[in-house]
């Protein structure tokens, strides 16, 4: 089941009459069906990077046909509200710096809203299925920085009296758990779990956070049972996919002559690295690129620090001297040569073999992509966990080298500065963020948050300290 190319979707009806409603059965009436692949793959976190990447990924494998994908969204129903009319299609848009083309890609077969718990069982409790998928962000995840459920979490407490009681949990990974005991009474497979966030180490991190809540709910038996039959596989994933306008709708009408309702733009680049095990069989993902390695941390640092690392600094300093996307800002000549600076210091912290020259080069071509509006606002959320994983590192070894780390410094400095003028994008941990800016020492307690090891070098503090006031 391959994806429909733009220019094999025949045109639909007059240029002035309204365009029909994306769907299968509309697609099938004008000559060009897309079956429904049998539902193998259960995503949690339905949003447009999973449409731009696991789900092109899948439409792209040579096996297409035997692997279809349940997506459940997150907090919010509204992508399984306009994508179940079009039976889980969409218009994916690639926009290059000189012209977008497009495909509709058919590997979505069901969109279901994330509190339908009932069907999320009945998957995951399926032989069928073998693969679940996840992009629901760091925070998403409710855990602590080893991964272990933050059991101090609200919504974590409430999920461990849902579990012990045979109720509904409310959290991803609570339902992922309920999900996973389910499966264990009904003697399925073994099944693999992705995690496809921005986290080192992201498999065991996941793996602790979903053992870790079976295990403060009392299913023990669970617990043993996803130590033995779970595999948790480590991902890196790439592909810029900024929040699509009014306009990217009608820009995939004129494209394919359908009308949707949930187009997703991204960039032409994509990438995703793996490592582990796919118990029960996996899409032959390797036909449209995707790599498996048998040690994914290189790439994941390289990754994180060079395009994460670039855009949190970016996003930060941009806002603060009146950008408002990536390419804007990377047009900054300041901006672009503090980028420069993180990504010499990171580099000297990765192992030969990653191309850097190369890799660095092709990220400032992404950047400078006018036409990919990647906002500094949406980039800039949840700077705490973000900054934990992106800069921070960078920072600590540039530090342990002897070195004073400036250049990641700068991406700090900008954070701390927007949170002080309280001008910082929207972040989960507000709560904490509110008690360290109302404290005495404000900048010592934010970079606490950030990473306790930040504030053990004196050093780190006073440039910070400095830097803020400077800004």
């Amino acid at each position: 089941m391959a994806a429909a190319g733009a220019a094999s979707v025949p045109a639909a009806g007059a240029a002035s009459a309204p365009a029909p409603a994306l769907s299968r059965a509309a697609l099938a009436a004008a000559g060009q069906p897309l079956p429904v692949a049998p539902v193998r793959i259960v995503h949690l976190g339905l949003g447009a990077f999973h449409r731009a990447h696991q789900a092109w990924y899948t439409a792209h494998a040579d096996d297409a046909a035997d692997w279809g994908i349940a997506a459940f969204t997150g907090r919010s129903p509204d992508a399984a509200d306009q994508l179940r009319p079009q039976d889980g299609l969409f218009t994916l848009i690639v926009r290059d710096e000189h012209a977008d083309r497009a495909e509709i890609v058919p590997s979505l077969v069901e969109a279901v809203s994330g509190d339908d718990l009932s069907r999320l069982v009945e998957l995951l409790s399926a032989p069928s299925t073998a693969v679940v998928t996840l992009t629901i962000t760091e925070p998403g995840y409710r855990s602590r920085p080893d991964g272990s459920p933050d059991l101090d979490d609200p919504a974590v407490a409430s999920d461990l009296a849902e579990l012990r009681g045979g109720g509904r949990p409310a959290t991803t990974i609570g339902r992922l758990v309920a999900g996973l005991d389910a499966r264990r009474w009904a003697g399925a497979a073994p099944i693999a779990i992705l995690p496809c966030d921005n986290i080192p180490d992201n498999g065991r991190f996941v793996r602790a956070a979903v053992v870790g809540l079976a295990e403060a709910a009392g299913l023990s038996e669970t617990a043993a049972w996803i130590r033995d039959a779970v595999s948790f596989v480590a991902t890196s994933i790439d592909r810029i996919t900024p929040r699509s306008t009014p306009d990217d709708r009608a820009t995939a009408e004129t494209l394919t002559g359908w009308a949707d309702a949930a187009p997703v733009v991204t960039e032409p680049f994509h990438d995703w690295v793996l490592q582990g095990e796919f118990p029960a069989g996996r899409p032959h993902w390797e036909a449209a690129g995707a790599r498996f390695v048998d040690d994914i941390e290189p790439f994941e640092r390289r990754k994180l620090w060079l395009l994460n690392g670039a855009h949190s600094l970016l996003a930060y300093a941009g806002l603060r001297r009146g950008h408002e996307t990536v390419a804007q800002a990377v047009g900054d000549s300041v901006l672009r040569a503090q980028v420069e600076a993180f990504w010499d210091a990171a580099c000297r912290h990765l192992p030969d073999g990653l191309d850097l020259p190369a890799y660095r080069a092709a990220l400032l071509e992404r950047f400078d992509n006018a036409r990919i509006e990647h906002r500094l606002a949406q980039i800039g959320q949840e700077g705490s966990a973000k900054l934990r994983v992106r800069a921070a590192p960078v920072l600590l070894a540039e530090r342990a080298a002897g070195r004073d780390g400036a250049a990641a410094i700068a991406a700090l400095v900008a954070w701390v500065a927007l949170q002080l003028e309280a001008a910082a994008p929207p972040d989960a941990a507000e709560e904490a963020l509110a008690a360290a800016r109302a404290s005495d020492s404000p900048v010592f307690e934010l970079l606490r948050l950030l990473d306790p090891a930040l504030v053990d070098d004196p050093a780190i503090v006073a440039a910070v300290t400095e830097g803020v006031a400077d800004a």
